[in-house]
C-alpha cells in the first residue's frame, strides 16, 4: 500500500528542558487510519500540530505523497497543505447555522455551489436533517460528526482528529467512534488520530504508534502492539499485564514460578518477560509441587469474565478468566499458562 504521510526524525523542543517531540518517524499509508497513542505530556498532540503547520520543526520533515511541508527550511502554511483538522473541542462556528459551517472552507468551490456540495457531506455524516441548526442546539456526538464534515468537505489528503472523542460520555464515545471510522473508510480517507485512550486506539485504528517521553516505542497492528509489545512501558500502557524475570538457556521455553513456559522467541540470559492476565487460566492443584501452589488473594466479579490476584512465592499475578471458573479468595491454585510469554526489550 502506498505511503500518503511520511514522518522523518521530527523534532520539536520549545525551551532547553529536552525536545518535546525526539527523531520521531513513522507513515500514514493511503486510506489508512493511523493512531498516535501515549500519556499525556508523551508529544502525541505537538506531532500533530507540527503535521499541520501550527508548529515549526527544529528538525525532521513532514511530507505528503512526497512534497515536503515542513522542514527547518521549508514551512507550508496550514491552509495549504490539504489536511483537514477535528479538533477537541469541535470548535465550530457559534454564529454560523451547520450547513454554514461546513461550506465555509470550501474556497475552491464556486459560491452558488458550496451550500449543495455541504448539504450532500452532511448527508453522508447523517446530519443532513439538521443543516439550519445553530451548533449549540446539538448534542455533543452531532457537534463532532458536523466537525467531521467540515474537515472532510474540501476533500483533504489527511485528516488530523486531536482527542476527537474525550468530551463525550462512555457509550457516546463508543458509538459515535464507530460512525466516524465508517465515515472515513466509506470517503476512502487517511486519518492520524491522537488520543490516550487505549481502547479508542485499539478498535479505531488500523496502525498504532505507541509514544513515550517524545519517542515512538513500537508501531504496528493493533493486535501486534497488544499481543507483542516490545517494551515494559508498551506491555503496561495498554493494558494490565503480568511481568517476571526469567534464566532463558539458548531454547523457546523458561522455567518459571509457574513452571515450564514457552516463549515468543528464542532467548538466553536473563530476560523480562511479560504475559496478558487473559492469556492464564487456573486450575486446582493436583499434585504439583507446593513452589507451584498459589493463594488467591482477591477476584474482581466482572460479570462476562473474572479477575484473579493470585499470590505465588511472594509474586502477585493476574489472571483473567470466564464466569465459570470460579475460585474464592484463600482457595489453592494452579496458575496455567495458554499462550506463550513475551520477551521485552531492556530486560530490567
Amino acid at each position: 500500500m502506498k505511503n500518503l504521510l511520511t514522518v522523518t526524525n521530527l523534532t520539536k523542543a520549545f525551551d532547553e528542558t529536552g525536545p518535546v517531540v525526539d527523531g520521531i518517524n513513522f507513515e500514514v499509508r493511503e486510506d489508512e487510519i493511523f493512531a498516535l497513542l501515549g500519556p499525556s505530556g508523551c508529544g502525541k498532540t505537538t506531532s500533530l500540530r507540527l503535521i499541520a503547520g501550527f508548529e515549526r520543526a527544529d528538525r525532521g520533515s513532514v511530507a505528503i505523497e512526497g512534497k515536503v511541508l515542513e522542514s527547518p527550511e521549508d514551512h507550508m502554511a496550514p491552509q495549504e497543505r490539504g489536511i483537514g483538522f477535528v479538533f477537541q473541542d469541535y470548535a465550530l462556528f457559534p454564529h454560523l447555522s451547520v450547513i454554514e459551517n461546513v461550506a465555509f472552507g470550501l474556497t475552491d468551490i464556486p459560491k452558488h455551489k458550496r451550500n449543495v456540495y455541504a448539504e450532500e457531506v452532511l448527508c453522508r455524516t447523517g446530519m443532513g436533517d439538521y443543516q439550519q441548526r445553530s451548533p449549540n442546539e446539538l448534542s455533543g456526538g452531532q457537534q463532532q460528526r458536523v466537525a467531521l464534515a467540515r474537515a472532510i468537505a474540501p476533500k483533504p489528503k489527511l485528516v488530523l482528529l486531536d482527542e476527537p472523542f474525550s468530551n463525550l460520555d462512555a457509550l457516546l464515545r463508543e458509538t459515535t467512534r464507530k460512525e466516524v471510522r465508517s465515515i472515513l473508510k466509506k470517503a476512502g480517507m487517511s486519518a492520524l488520530l491522537v488520543t490516550h485512550d487505549q481502547e479508542e486506539a485499539l478498535s479505531f485504528a488500523d496502525r498504532i504508534a505507541v509514544m513515550n517521553e517524545g519517542k515512538i516505542e513500537q508501531i504496528g497492528t493493533p493486535e501486534e502492539v497488544y499481543y507483542h509489545p516490545k517494551t515494559k512501558f508498551v506491555a503496561q500502557f495498554l493494558g494490565r499485564t503480568n511481568l517476571f524475570h526469567a534464566d532463558a538457556t539458548g531454547g523457546s521455553e523458561v522455567s518459571t514460578s509457574l513452571g515450564l513456559m514457552s516463549l515468543n522467541c528464542n532467548a538466553c540470559g536473563k530476560v523480562l518477560c511479560s504475559i496478558r492476565p487473559e492469556h492464564l487460566t487456573l486450575e486446582e492443584p493436583a499434585g504439583q509441587p507446593p513452589e507451584e501452589v498459589g493463594t488467591v488473594v482477591a477476584r474482581e466479579f466482572k460479570g462476562h469474565d473474572i479477575t484473579y490476584h493470585v499470590e505465588l512465592n511472594d509474586e502477585k499475578y493476574l489472571v483473567h478468566t470466564d464466569n465459570r471458573i470460579i475460585f474464592e479468595p484463600g482457595d489453592a491454585v494452579v496458575i496455567k499458562p495458554l499462550e506463550s510469554a513475551v520477551i521485552l526489550e531492556g530486560g530490567n
